[in-house]
């Protein structure tokens, strides 16, 4: 399967940390059988709220792991229906991993989650060094923003490569969190 990618800029009203040119997702969202899942490579390092976190910490837990920066108007666009999805699929056991990338500071960042009132962890990932850890030909993160939902048994389960409202959070997380 072949995807096309189209390369686009934010609006200037962001961040000036990272680059604000960015390549938008195709609105492909692709969920997979479990028999054709693969494990979600290690992710780990420093939070951008200065800790250290890791998704092997949510061994048995469903991950939402979405991947944003502050300067990415789309990311802007979803961050409050990440916040709200987040706090209610908690009770279901769904853990949400954030991954910041192309932000130069941790500030910047950080300005971002308690703005849109993100309270889950958040990895800080400037250079892109843990996107790049999802193997080629795999469900990886190939654009901003992108969110993938990681099954119980620690395999990628499903991508979405566009900005995601509520109802497609629930539409992408609620399968895979009803997996046993």
């Amino acid at each position: 399967m072949a995807l096309a990618l189209a390369a686009c800029s934010s609006s200037s009203t962001g961040s000036k940390s990272g680059s604000s040119n960015f390549v938008s997702g195709t609105g492909e969202i692709t969920v997979l059988k479990p028999a054709d899942r693969k494990p979600a490579p290690d992710l780990s390092g420093k939070t951008v709220a200065g800790g250290q976190d890791s998704l092997a910490a949510y061994k048995g837990k469903v991950v939402v792991i979405n991947i944003w920066g502050s300067w990415c108007g789309p990311c802007r666009a979803e961050a409050p229906h990440l916040a709200d999805v987040s706090a209610a699929d908690k009770a279901k056991g769904v853990q949400f991993l954030g991954i910041n990338t192309r932000d130069l500071t941790a500030s910047n960042a950080a300005a971002f989650t308690k703005r849109y009132g993100i309270t889950y962890p958040n990895l800080y990932d400037p250079y892109g060094k843990l996107i790049l850890r999802f193997p080629k030909g795999s469900l990886n993160p190939q654009s901003l923003p992108a969110t993938l939902v990681i099954d119980r048994q620690g395999r990628v389960a499903a991508r979405a490569l566009k900005p995601l409202g509520q109802d497609d959070l629930n539409q992408l997380i609620d399968p895979i969190a009803a997996e046993k």
